[in-house]
């Protein structure tokens, strides 16, 4: 037999009656939610082993809820409330500190580079367990998008369900307008372009996630603009991606034939390493703003986050 530690304990069996809350909610998110404090890659292996059944059946990670479905959640090993690994003082600081916009429905803030937004994979706190510990009062609180970890800048998270539904749907609609600076390697040549390659995602001989072009994946757009040649063969441009796939700026910069300097998964490792000593110690990838209008306030909120000290002064030193 095997006996729990101290400071974890072990749910039952659990049925939950899907409402008109959750309707329409993807299941892996609605697990997510459910078994606060569970990584991810359990949520994931617990569907993929069946353990998950909606209305007695197996499903997929994509199937959506529908109203009145009955979700059947497997006996998991969690945390105790309280007493889950401390964060430090610090960390809290730096995430409550970085908050750009807030009101009663939602917040916008400039995420770190560096910091996931979400714990698992051997990470053990992100942004929204870091915002949780935080905000205890803010029970709901969820992030509405993602940001890859050592992307910087604008992260939006939602505080109450009917806000997050609201602006997922204006994320499928591409009715939120994100903006990104990239600093990518070479001279491009044209002042707008748009990318349009469909993006396939897989996996790299070591396990971790990767993204390609392939005419199998799905459709992909980004609009890439100009913003200022370097004589370093260097170009900052603005990056508006119209479609929200994982690693979608990055990969199709590279495929552009200009890939992000200091990434390491799509860039040039040679290059890369190079930069470090002048200074570039990750990716050059900031979210620089978001523009969007909640249906219910029609209210335009549009909130921008000013680029790190670290990317300023790569840049003032191009300049030199």
């Amino acid at each position: 037999m095997i006996e729990l530690s101290d400071n974890t304990t072990r749910h039952p069996v659990r049925l939950l009656t899907i409402d008109s809350g959750n309707a329409g909610q993807r299941i892996d998110n609605f697990l997510i939610t459910a078994l606060k404090g569970v990584p991810r890659s359990l949520v994931y292996r617990l569907l993929r082993t069946g353990q998950v059944r909606v209305n007695k059946g197996r499903i997929k990670q994509t199937y959506r809820l529908q109203l009145d479905d009955i979700v059947r959640i497997p006996p998991v090993t969690v945390p105790v409330e309280g007493e889950q690994q401390p964060l430090s003082k610090g960390l809290c600081d730096a995430i409550s500190q970085s908050i750009l916009y807030e009101d009663d429905d939602l917040m916008v803030v400039n995420k770190p580079a560096g910091i996931a937004v979400h714990g698992g994979s051997g990470i053990a706190n992100g942004v929204i367990e870091i915002m949780r510990a935080i905000r205890p009062q803010e029970r709901e609180i969820e992030l509405v998008h993602r940001l890859d970890r050592q992307t910087s800048g604008c992260l939006l998270l939602a505080k109450n369900r009917p806000v997050l539904l609201a602006l997922h749907e204006l994320l499928r609609e591409n009715l939120i307008d994100k903006r990104y600076y990239a600093l990518v390697q070479g001279y491009w040549k044209e002042d707008q372009r748009t990318i349009d390659f469909p993006l396939l995602k897989g996996r790299a001989e070591s396990g971790s996630r990767t993204v390609r072009v392939s005419r199998d994946g799905q459709a992909s757009t980004t609009l890439f603009s100009v913003e200022r040649h370097f004589a370093h063969k260097m170009t900052l441009v603005e990056a508006k991606p119209l479609t929200g796939r994982m690693h979608q700026i990055r990969v199709h910069a590279a495929h552009a034939g200009h890939p992000i300097l200091g990434d390491e998964r799509y860039g040039q490792r040679r290059l890369n390493r190079e930069l470090k000593k002048q200074g570039l110690k990750r990716q050059f990838l900031h979210a620089h703003r978001l523009t969007f209008m909640l249906p219910a306030t029609k209210k335009k909120i549009s909130v921008s986050a000013p680029l790190s000290p670290d990317l300023v002064r790569f840049l003032a030193s191009l300049e030199v």
